[in-house]
């Protein structure tokens, strides 16, 4: 029996390796998180960025209760059961108006686990309709194998690096995955997706959670770190320390390090000892 999923959703996602939407936050959720975002960016006086985007639940509550949202993780445990551990996380904000975009790719290229099970959570704190450049999507690429990325850095290209699939894919391909605030969608890691610009009025803000089953492996030798959210952890990666305070000097240099290395797992590729380049079908 299934906790948040309809068994038909589950289906759909195993065979196109996305299914949207879902509802999991209310009103005044949605409300809250995104007040908390937008007054600590109003104190800073610049939208977040690099490194506050990345791993935002060791610095911000708002991330942090997302999570661990109950309805976000028991529509993850229909997927991957009930161990469930939070791998990294990206804020991705596109501005209104503006030509922020992120090219084709497929997520696990560069996350460098075994197996290929880990879903994404991309839950919306604004309405990610087609004009706000919601994510497109592939169905069923997420068993078509690995394709070769490289890196084209671009000014608006909201991954720094750029990674992403060169002359394979039409722009305009795919299926459209529109969500409204309070909804997410959950996507395979080896799904090849993409998203345009933001051509509506306001923000699209999106919050990717990557959750792994605790029995995922990272490869090589550099061990990232990872936070248990639901059930038990099996010791496969450095245990991260769910948030006691927010933007506390404690939780500035948990992030710190989480970041450190989980940058040096990137860093590292496929060249060590254990690791392998191919990656294993779903």
């Amino acid at each position: 029996m299934t906790q948040l999923l309809t068994p038909e959703q589950v289906v759909a996602y195993e065979r196109d390796g996305f299914v949207f939407p879902v509802d999991v936050l209310s009103a005044q959720e949605v409300q809250q998180h995104r007040a908390e975002l937008q007054a600590w960016e109003k104190a800073r006086g610049a939208p977040i960025n690099f490194p506050e985007k990345s791993k935002s639940y060791l610095l911000f509550n708002w991330a942090d209760q997302l999570v661990h949202h109950p309805k976000i993780l028991d529509a993850v445990e229909d997927l991957i059961g009930p161990d469930i551990l939070v791998y990294h996380s990206t804020l991705f904000l596109k501005e209104a108006r503006t030509p922020a975009h992120v090219r084709w790719h497929q997520d696990s290229t560069y996350f460098y686990l075994q197996p290929h099970v880990h879903v994404t959570a991309w839950v919306a704190l604004s309405d990610a309709s087609v004009p706000a450049g919601c994510m497109r999507a592939l169905p069923g690429s997420h068993r078509w194998g690995a394709f070769e990325h490289d890196d084209k850095p671009e000014p608006t290209n909201m991954i720094p690096r750029g990674q992403g699939i060169s002359d394979r894919f039409d722009h305009e391909a795919g299926c459209m995955m529109p969500v409204g605030a309070g909804q997410m969608s959950l996507h395979h890691t080896d799904l090849v997706h993409a998203s345009g610009a933001n051509e509506s009025d306001d923000r699209r803000i999106g919050y990717a959670i990557s959750y792994i089953p605790a029995h995922v492996r990272p490869m090589g030798n550099v061990i990232p770190s990872a936070l248990c959210v639901r059930g038990r952890s099996q010791g496969h990666f450095v245990e991260e320390q769910r948030l006691e305070a927010p933007l506390t000097p404690l939780a500035y240099q948990q992030h710190a390090q989480a970041l450190a290395r989980f940058r040096a797992r990137q860093d590292a590729g496929f060249g060590e000892p254990g690791a392998q380049k191919e990656k294993a079908q779903p």
